[in-house]
């Protein structure tokens, strides 16, 4: 996997710079450096599919994905301290077109991730949401057998997502985005880190 994220937590004289990764071909990449912040879509790329039938989809593009990196001063085998945590994809047998797209998207992600050797960790989405989020975004429901879990609303997640990430972060150009969550996903590795 690269460096060991915890051995830069040890040092405590170079401050870490925190990468979030919104997984996925409409995800985002955010960052919070020491002296810069921002958010990027997630580079991706119409091709035809792998499939007989001619057809259309969206893969990361992994040229463009290490250019971005690089323009926002990630460089291969960079001495800094770097904390990555990349959104673990959704997998579910019964949403498979969007599950492969995930896995696929996962892959590009990683490839890059190690040929820049940047360490990372896996976060589930509602660790973060949990977190940052207002807790109306999410509902309690109970089934008929009475198992209690926690839905979300989609419309009010990415809605929270954006309003939190512009009183953290007002400097950043949010206008583009429906959603912060490579932005929030970075932040909240900071924390993290920080305890």
């Amino acid at each position: 996997m690269g460096r060991s994220i915890r051995t830069f937590a040890k040092k405590g004289k170079t401050k870490m710079n925190y990468i979030g990764i919104d997984n996925g071909i409409t995800g985002s990449v955010g960052i919070v450096f020491e002296n810069q912040s921002g958010l990027f879509p997630m580079p991706n790329k119409k091709c035809i599919s792998y499939t007989k039938k001619f057809q259309t989809i969206h893969r990361i593009d992994k040229e463009a994905l290490v250019s971005l990196l690089k323009s926002i001063g990630v460089a291969q085998d960079d001495k800094r301290p770097f904390f990555c945590l990349l959104e673990r994809p959704m997998i579910n047998p019964m949403r498979f077109k969007n599950s492969i797209s995930a896995a696929r998207a996962l892959e590009a992600v990683l490839i890059v991730l190690e040929q820049f050797n940047l360490p990372y960790e896996y976060i589930d989405s509602k660790a973060w949401q949990k977190e940052l989020l207002p807790s109306g975004t999410w509902s309690l429901k109970v089934s008929n057998t009475g198992k209690k879990t926690y839905k979300a609303d989609p419309g009010k997640l990415k809605f929270a997502s954006l309003e939190v990430a512009k009183r953290l972060y007002p400097s950043v150009n949010l206008l583009e985005f429906k959603d912060a969550d490579g932005l929030l996903i970075a932040h909240y590795g900071m924390l993290q880190r920080k305890g």
